[in-house]
């Protein structure tokens, strides 16, 4: 437990110092290796968006080397059953007796990697849900806890729709953010090329533990926040709502369905994470703005209008932060 404020400053230090040695493995990406961590300290799941090749599965690889952390990869296909993610009672031998003995699956890990979610079917990925939100899985009549700290961090290709499945609105609600990974640069480029097609190799070393993690995620929920700063987070997501009064006639038009509350949690989490690893125990309303597209962006559901117009949800959320103003009631 963190008692005082230079314990706090260290774990900063270390934290952002496991941010480097990440950014070790990882060329570029350092906007998407940031808000993997701040949903990390916040206790969130993660769904890590773009197309193949970018180092999605190199960045959860490195993270779990970095922070000290069990880690395992499910890799999602169309015959994978609920059973290969959580386990399954298995009948064995004791004693000349027959007895049932609970094989663990490998969501039992602090660190879930699920590779290419949405080419499983809705049935397997629906073995998550649990997990996800209350950190247990129930197989038969027993609930078993999951080791703290634990979180998912899944990927997918958003341009390929050939034997995939769309992952449903309740699943992706559990995700705290949707972070989409770009491709790098020409001097990146030239960085990875360098690494992944030579003989040189990194090394990297573990920085963070466990009961690091679960110490600072204790420490960012007494992070306060001003009244004005909460008020304009929950305008923001309400603001997502066609159908509440006044809602923006933008809104209205490209917005089919807006975003939970679950939006306004992972709103206030990030924030004050994002506040915390700046060295700030305050949270700002730059802070809002900035968590609020990873956080917004798989919650908002555009409309048709939107989608024949070629609007972008991206579009939608800077369209909403702008027209909610700041600091006032």
């Amino acid at each position: 437990m963190i008692q005082n404020e230079q314990e706090l400053k260290d774990m900063v230090q270390k934290i952002n110092a496991a941010e480097e040695e990440i950014g070790k493995a990882i060329i570029g990406q350092r906007e998407v290796i940031r808000q993997v961590l701040w949903a990390m300290l916040s206790g969130g799941n993660v769904l890590l968006e773009g197309v193949p090749g970018l180092g999605k599965t190199q960045l959860v690889k490195a993270i779990a080397a970095v922070c000290s952390m069990d880690f395992s990869r499910i890799q999602f296909t169309p015959d994978l059953m609920p059973a290969d993610v959580t386990g399954t009672n298995l009948i064995v031998k004791k004693d000349d007796k027959n007895e049932f003995q609970f094989q663990p699956g490998p969501v039992f890990a602090n660190l879930v990697l699920a590779d290419e979610i949405n080419r499983a079917t809705p049935k397997t990925q629906s073995a998550l849900l649990e997990a996800m939100q209350e950190h247990t899985v129930t197989v038969g009549n027993t609930t078993y806890r999951l080791k703290e700290p634990f979180m998912v961090l899944a990927t997918q290709n958003p341009i390929e729709n050939e034997g995939t499945y769309p992952l449903p609105e309740a699943q992706l609600d559990r995700f705290l953010f949707k972070i989409q990974v770009d491709f790098p640069t020409l001097e990146e480029l030239k960085e990875i090329m360098d690494i992944t097609v030579t003989n040189k190799s990194v090394t990297l070393q573990p920085i963070l533990t466990g009961d690091d993690i679960i110490n600072t995620r204790v420490a960012i929920r007494d992070i306060p926040m001003a009244d004005a700063v909460t008020d304009y987070a929950l305008r923001i997501v309400v603001a997502t709502h066609p159908e509440v009064a006044g809602a923006d006639d933008y809104v209205k038009r490209y917005v089919a369905c807006g975003a939970s509350p679950r939006a306004g949690q992972a709103i206030f989490q990030a924030a004050k994470a994002k506040a915390l690893l700046e060295g700030r125990y305050n949270v700002s309303f730059d802070d809002i703005k900035a968590v609020a597209f990873p956080a917004l962006r798989h919650r908002i559901i555009p409309g048709f209008e939107a989608m024949a117009d070629g609007v972008k949800v991206d579009e939608i959320i800077a369209n909403i932060i702008a027209s909610v103003p700041a600091g006032q009631q």
